[in-house]
C-alpha cells in the first residue's frame, strides 16, 4: 500500500478551538493537492469551505462535538444546518452517559434520527473508545449496525486517548456488513496509518499525515 493509496482514506482534519479561516483554507488546499477522502472541519466553516472548494473535495464536519451530551434535537438541528451549508459527511458523537446508563434505545434512536437527516450523505458515529469497556464497544457496534449508520469511529481526538489497533480489530469482529470503520486520534506515522487500513479501517481521521508528507512537524490530532 503506497502513500497515494493511504491518502485516499484520510479525512484531513482541523478541529482545534482556535482554528482560523487561513488555516482551514490551507487544509482544504492540501486535501485537494494530495487527494484525501475529505476535509473534516468545524461546522462554522462548512459553508465557507464548501464554497471555496466548489465540489473539488468532500466536506466533513462534526456534530455534538466533542462531548456528545447535547439533546437529540440539538444534534439534529446541527446536522441539518451543516448539510444545508454544504457538508457531505457528518461525524456525530454519541451520548456516552446514555451508554453507561444502559439507555441503548435512546442512542439507537438518536443515530436513526441523524441518519434520516443525512439521507444519502455519510454518517459516522464517534463512540470515544478510550472511555468505554470492551463490552460497551461491542454494544455500540451492534447499535450502530442496527441504526443504519455508515461508519463507526473510534475517537474525537479530544479525550484521554485516540485510536488503537485493538479497537479496530474488535470493531471488525462485531459490526455488520453495512458499517465501515474510521480510526481517528493519535495516528502519527505512515506505518500506523497503513496498519489501521490493513486491519480493515476505511477512513483515518488525522491532521498529521499530510504534515508528514510535506516534511513538516507532525503535531495535532
Amino acid at each position: 500500500m503506497d502513500q497515494k493509496e493511504i491518502l485516499k482514506h484520510v479525512d484531513h482534519t482541523l478541529l482545534l478551538q482556535g482554528a482560523t479561516w487561513d488555516e482551514i483554507r490551507q487544509i482544504c488546499d492540501d486535501a485537494v493537492a494530495y487527494q484525501t477522502a475529505s476535509v473534516c472541519i468545524p461546522p462554522s466553516y462548512v459553508k465557507q469551505a464548501s464554497e471555496y472548494l466548489d465540489g473539488k473535495m468532500a466536506v466533513c464536519t462534526v456534530i455534538g462535538f466533542p462531548n456528545g451530551y447535547m439533546t437529540t434535537a440539538a444534534k439534529e438541528f446541527e446536522t441539518r444546518d451543516a448539510l444545508s451549508n454544504g457538508a457531505s459527511e457528518i461525524d456525530m458523537v454519541i451520548n456516552i452517559g446514555w451508554l453507561k446508563d444502559g439507555k441503548y434505545n435512546l442512542i439507537e434512536e438518536e443515530i436513526r434520527t441523524l441518519k434520516k437527516a443525512c439521507g444519502e450523505k455519510i454518517l459516522k458515529v464517534i463512540i470515544e473508545t478510550c472511555l468505554l469497556t470492551d463490552e460497551e464497544k461491542i454494544k455500540m457496534c451492534e447499535i450502530v449496525t442496527k441504526a443504519g449508520a455508515d461508519y463507526i469511529k473510534t475517537s474525537t481526538g479530544f479525550s484521554t486517548a485516540g485510536a488503537t489497533f485493538d479497537d479496530i480489530r474488535l470493531f471488525s469482529e462485531h459490526i455488520g456488513p453495512n458499517v465501515k470503520m474510521k480510526a481517528a486520534g493519535g495516528i502519527s506515522s505512515m506505518d500506523d496509518a497503513k496498519k489501521f487500513l490493513e486491519l480493515g479501517a476505511d477512513r483515518l481521521g488525522t491532521s498529521r499525515i499530510i504534515k508528514l508528507v510535506k516534511n513538516e512537524k507532525a503535531t495535532g490530532y
